[in-house]
């Protein structure tokens, strides 16, 4: 017997409408992090910069995007959480066009440091709006869109690289206007990113900024737009919470003895371990990497193509089991799939003959098994790491901590993912692929020990109980 009462109805057309279109943030998150993948060997050449140069170019989006990530907040709370979107649209916007255009390595560093405020500002504000939009019951699933629409980004991105280089004839040939191929990489982005604009002009505020703002008659319309039973006494819970939960302080994030909370440490670990295990050096670096041991041009935008598909996918796996077997499974399944394909990774390219200029020779046999393992290593951290570290920030802290500990997690993530993206290009040059993804596959391993020693698992607790 269910004693359940029955749910009011919803405008879920409506609902996922709004979200999809906050998700758009999200698709120009993977896009704008994963576009540089097939434009790395243009820029090189382009700018005729050396493998640390190259590497600072290439990270320097990720510093920008600490930055957007640690003011986003603030601005959310000033401007809105619908403003912020529109000021990181038009980021994306004038960045790509910024970088596409760039005469220097200076100028072209400059443009992506600016276009990864916006990054770091929408991968914190749009899942926040989706959340705060969404009706309880289906906020897990439309969450979730957030993830999807990264993974989704990033496969765009891929994809048109591969595009751009086949009509050019290479990513450092002429295209369009007497422009390099790799340069039409960027210019591209300024369409989802004016679609993104228009997406945000059109969807209503966030009903939490709206009580905090006292404009509680609006909040009240937004609610009922998306539920039509929603009660006035929801406008008055949302103010009570935010009467309590006060403002967001780094303060927040002590005991009373005033060290920082354990569960802080804990959310800042998973942040910084979700790169460390080198994933990016496989989105941002495939096409320079497939090349380097002996994959032509089109062949190595190609598999890049392929691994696009296999994000997604695994991501849409993810979605399927999360809240089925829980989050601390998967991460540890999918730190021990890490470890076995990295470790195969190794051995592949450890054997690999080395040519004249330092070139890396794979046989056939060991290149596919090299395209297998590393396919399976991003099926990997799709199925877990990827969409698992976001959950759990989301879910893991105490309320009246959540969002300072939120921001510092997100701030270390991002901060990790620049020190990886940097150091890749000047570690396979010293120390070759074996011994750049031989790091990775320590930090795997480490990973698999800390969620089994220091994460709980979270599924089916409520938010207050944390």
């Amino acid at each position: 017997m269910n004693d359940r009462a029955p749910s009011p109805p919803l405008n879920l057309l409506y609902v996922a409408l709004v979200a999809g279109a906050a998700a758009l943030g999200g698709f120009l998150f993977g896009f704008d992090s994963a576009v540089i993948n097939g434009a790395v060997g243009g820029i090189q050449a382009g700018f005729h910069t050396s493998s640390v140069g190259t590497g600072f170019a290439v990270a320097s989006i990720l510093l920008g995007c600490a930055v957007g990530a640690l003011v986003a907040g603030y601005l959310a709370d000033r401007i809105g959480r619908r403003g912020v979107m529109i000021l990181t649209a038009v980021i994306f916007a004038a960045t790509a066009v910024w970088a596409g255009l760039a005469g220097t390595s200076t100028m072209f560093t400059i443009a992506r440091f600016i276009s990864g405020i916006g990054v770091g500002a929408a991968s914190v504000v749009c899942p926040a709006y989706i959340a705060e939009i969404s009706p309880a019951r289906l906020r897990g699933r439309l969450a979730s869109l957030q993830q999807l629409g990264i993974v989704v980004g990033i496969f765009a991105a891929l994809l048109s690289d591969q595009v751009i280089a086949k009509l050019a004839g290479g990513v450092s040939e002429p295209l369009w206007g007497g422009l390099a191929a790799w340069r039409w990489m960027f210019l591209v982005e300024t369409v989802p990113s004016v679609l993104f604009g228009i997406a945000a002009l059109t969807v209503p505020e966030s009903p939490r900024f709206l009580v905090a703002a006292r404009r509680e008659a609006e909040a009240l319309a937004v609610l009922r737009r998306v539920e039509p039973g929603t009660p006035e006494s929801q406008i008055a819970e949302i103010r009570d919470t935010l009467v309590a939960n006060g403002r967001v302080r780094l303060l927040d994030l002590r005991d009373d003895t005033g060290r920082i909370l354990p569960i802080v440490w804990i959310g800042v670990g998973l942040s910084a371990l979700q790169q460390l295990v080198g994933i990016n050096s496989i989105f941002y670096y495939g096409a320079t990497l497939w090349q380097a041991v002996g994959f032509t041009s089109a062949d190595a935008l190609a598999i890049n193509v392929v691994t696009g598909v296999v994000n997604i996918v695994s991501t849409l796996v993810a979605m399927l089991f999360v809240d089925r077997v829980g989050r601390r499974p998967l991460l540890l399944w999918g730190s021990a799939l890490m470890a076995l394909t990295l470790g195969a990774l190794v051995i592949t390219f450890g054997m690999a003959a080395v040519g004249q200029g330092g070139h890396i020779a794979l046989s056939p046999r060991a290149g596919i098994l090299a395209l297998v393992a590393a396919n399976l290593y991003v099926f990997a951290f799709g199925l877990s790491w990827g969409p698992c570290v976001w959950i759990l920030l989301g879910e893991m802290f105490p309320n009246r901590s959540r969002g300072a500990a939120l921001a510092l997690a997100v701030f270390a993530q991002w901060m990790a993912n620049w020190l990886v993206t940097i150091s890749f290009p000047p570690t396979v040059e010293s120390l070759g692929p074996a011994g750049a993804y031989g790091i990775y596959l320590f930090f795997a391993v480490v990973s698999f020990f800390f969620v089994q020693r220091k994460v709980r698992e979270t599924r089916g607790v409520e938010l207050e109980a944390m």
